[in-house]
């Protein structure tokens, strides 16, 4: 049990570390001109560890997005008896995706925040996984919200509570980030997003 542990533990590191220095190489050469091959090198691993934890190079960026999903799903399941749709997706925001944000991939990019959004997350690809990830987000959540009042939310006004919470979000965050924003004013920007967002949502 122990060298299990001891592995699995050995197994995170390394991971961070990929990505760590995947986003410290796209910050400082460029998305498309960092290969998987320097992202190794400069991690100092095999390339075929960086396989064994992501499939491409795009999917670095969003490392663990599973886990939070996951969590997402498990703040639904723990709800207060008759605790408000609104403030379930808002628990949701504050203990899992503002936890990932502050904690996660990007929580050290700090002043490359901006150019790291400018130079990765407007290139086609990227964007194309980003939706991709958050369009299976939202139908996931959208789908637990349903399970979880059932008489009170149908599918489209499910998809639609979520959605206009995401929407928020993202609309938000892009305006931010055209700022140069620190990680705390980008987070800050979002969570006013979110103010406007729920007073519609209070309404269900």
């Amino acid at each position: 049990m122990a060298d299990e542990t001891r592995r699995e533990r050995k197994k995170l590191q390394t991971r961070q570390l990929l990505v760590d220095t995947a986003l410290r190489l796209f910050a400082e050469q460029g998305y498309e001109q960092t290969t998987i091959a320097q992202i190794t090198q400069a991690a100092d691993v095999a390339k075929k560890t960086f396989f064994n934890h992501f499939p491409t190079k795009e999917d670095v960026l969003f490392a663990d997005t599973g886990q939070y999903v996951e969590a997402a799903v498990e703040v639904i399941r723990e709800r207060a008896p008759r605790e408000h749709v609104s403030d379930v997706l808002l628990e949701i925001y504050e203990r899992v995706f503002a936890r990932r944000l502050a904690e996660g991939p990007l929580a050290g990019a700090g002043k490359d925040l901006k150019r790291l959004d400018d130079t990765v997350m407007k290139l086609p690809a990227v964007q194309a996984k980003a939706l991709h990830v958050m369009s299976d987000l939202q139908q996931t959540i959208a789908g637990a919200l349903l399970n979880a009042y059932p008489g009170v939310l149908d599918p489209v006004t499910a998809a639609a509570a979520v959605g206009s919470l995401m929407g928020a979000a993202q609309a938000a965050g892009t305006a931010s980030l055209r700022q140069g924003p620190s990680m705390e004013e980008y987070l800050v920007s979002i969570r006013r997003a979110l103010d406007v967002a729920l007073q519609g949502l209070r309404s269900l």
